[in-house]
């Protein structure tokens, strides 16, 4: 059996083998048939000296009939073996090739897990970067701003014209002190209150804050844009500008709430509000009917802060749309 089922994965050899069994059929036919002949030669009525001269003739041809076929066996049973050595090392050089093969698929594959984390590794890495870089930008464009406008005031206050009392003495001073105390820069009297005192910026925010989760919102925005303005470099004033967004969201101004939540990410990049900012700006602008927009700007919260909460809701937004999230990084 295991002799046939080697030969069965081998045509030639197969070839061979039938080759083989017809012979030795033709043997046995022809040793048969001399058999007979001699049975039939030994009952006919014959003379005894032809007689035996054609049994011996018939036993010489069926001796070396005989002999035939045990040198056919011989030589069948040497190629058999030699077959099946070679079929053997055939089956162990495949088992062999086998293995090696699985080793350097597992090596190939160890090495593009490597290669994958180290490109994520890097391509966060410069995410980080990008997002610090837009974060000095914004902070440089505020200081910009901010020197901008003092230089203004003081222009301003060089070119103011100087105004003097009645029957004042230059500087200011009243002539006759019944006239009343002296009056400061301005104008205004010394000792007067200062006008346009900045507020304290914790209780401002937490107080506007507090109006905002009352759904006080009209007052809410004066609190936050008193922040942005009296406190335009502070990190607090990125949460203003965020939640000024958040109250245009909830009055359905979607417009407005664009405006407020561009203005967090423009010039409040590394606020913490930053990625709750870039998932409402999607969503307000698939809101007003911006789909490719909104798809975009989840995408982007998504590229750049991908292990955040907002980055969750985002991918469950654009799956509930039917849209293939890829893994390129979009540009604005």
């Amino acid at each position: 059996m295991r002799q046939s089922r080697l030969m069965e994965g081998l045509p030639h050899v197969s070839c061979y083998d039938e080759r083989v069994m017809k012979m030795i059929r033709t043997v046995r036919n022809r040793v048969l048939a001399a058999a007979i002949f001699a049975v039939v030669l030994a009952s006919a009525p014959m003379p005894a000296h032809a007689a035996s001269k054609e049994i011996i003739q018939l036993q010489t041809q069926v001796q070396q009939l005989l002999d035939m076929m045990q040198r056919l066996q011989s030589t069948m049973d040497t190629r058999f073996g030699v077959l099946q050595n070679l079929a053997q090392q055939t089956a162990d050089q495949a088992k062999q090739m086998s293995g090696t093969v699985s080793d350097l698929q597992q090596k190939l594959n160890a090495q593009n897990e490597g290669v994958s984390g180290k490109v994520d590794t890097v391509s966060g890495q410069v995410q980080s970067l990008n997002d610090s870089v837009d974060e000095l930008k914004s902070r440089i464009a505020k200081l910009d701003k901010t020197i901008q406008d003092m230089q203004a005031q003081l222009q301003n206050i060089q070119t103011q014209p100087q105004t003097t009392m009645p029957g004042a003495a230059p500087g200011g001073q009243p002539a006759n002190p019944a006239m009343g105390p002296a009056a400061g820069p301005g104008g205004q009297p010394a000792g007067a209150p200062a006008m346009n005192q900045a507020p304290p910026l914790q209780d401002t925010f937490q107080s506007g804050l507090r109006d905002y989760n009352a759904g006080h919102y009209q007052v809410a925005v004066g609190e936050f844009q008193d922040v942005l303005h009296y406190y335009p470099l502070d990190d607090l004033a990125g949460s203003a500008q965020f939640y000024l967004g958040e109250i245009a969201y909830e009055q359905k101004k979607y417009d407005d709430a664009i405006n407020a939540y561009n203005a967090v990410l423009e010039g409040f990049a590394g606020n913490p509000k930053a990625p709750a900012a870039e998932l409402h700006k999607g969503m307000a602008l698939l809101a007003v009917n911006k789909k490719d927009a909104g798809v975009h700007e989840l995408r982007l919260l998504i590229q750049r802060h991908p292990r955040t909460p907002e980055a969750a809701t985002a991918r469950s937004k654009l799956n509930a749309m039917g849209i293939r999230i890829t893994t390129t990084t979009p540009t604005r």
